[in-house]
């Protein structure tokens, strides 16, 4: 797996982490082992101009997905095939108010993000309460099986 992490946001942030928890949704789906990922984080201001311009909302959000070849998991008898997952943008400052609400640390606000940015990614979504269930409880249990133990209670904005 290519998986890129940009830190623009000035935040200190375990990069290394994001970057193994990446790699372990990747393989846990069954994406192929060429696919590419990048994980960008940024400030208040560029996240508030992304989510004004691409969803049309005001203000900054937490996380974006920006899927690019529109690649779906895989089985474990037939990976996807290899391609450009896509990006995901995160905004640290927004990650550290959510977990501070839902009492837990940044980091693991931001493994949430991302492991939700990762399943947007893959064509998972929430609009539907059948779809929300099948994600959220996907994102849980991998986030779970990742850390061991238990994953931090998702935020609903």
């Amino acid at each position: 797996m290519s998986v890129e992490v940009n830190n623009e946001s000035g935040h200190d942030v375990d990069e290394a982490s994001l970057v193994r928890l990446a790699n372990f949704l990747l393989e846990s789906l069954f994406v192929h082992p060429e696919a590419e990922l990048s994980v960008i984080l940024v400030d208040v201001a560029a996240m508030e101009k992304l989510h004004v311009e691409w969803m049309d909302e005001p203000g900054p959000t937490d996380v974006l997905s920006f899927p690019m070849d529109e690649l779906r998991p895989g089985t474990p008898g037939r990976v996807t095939p290899a391609g450009l997952l896509g990006d995901i943008v995160l905004c640290p400052e927004v990650a550290a108010s959510q977990g501070a609400a839902a009492g837990h640390s940044t980091h693991e606000e931001l493994l949430l993000l991302t492991t939700h940015g990762v399943l947007h990614l893959l064509g998972y979504d929430h609009a539907e309460p059948e779809e929300e269930k099948e994600m959220f409880g996907l994102q849980r249990q991998l986030l779970s099986d990742f850390l061991g133990g238990n994953a931090p209670q998702e935020t609903r904005a």
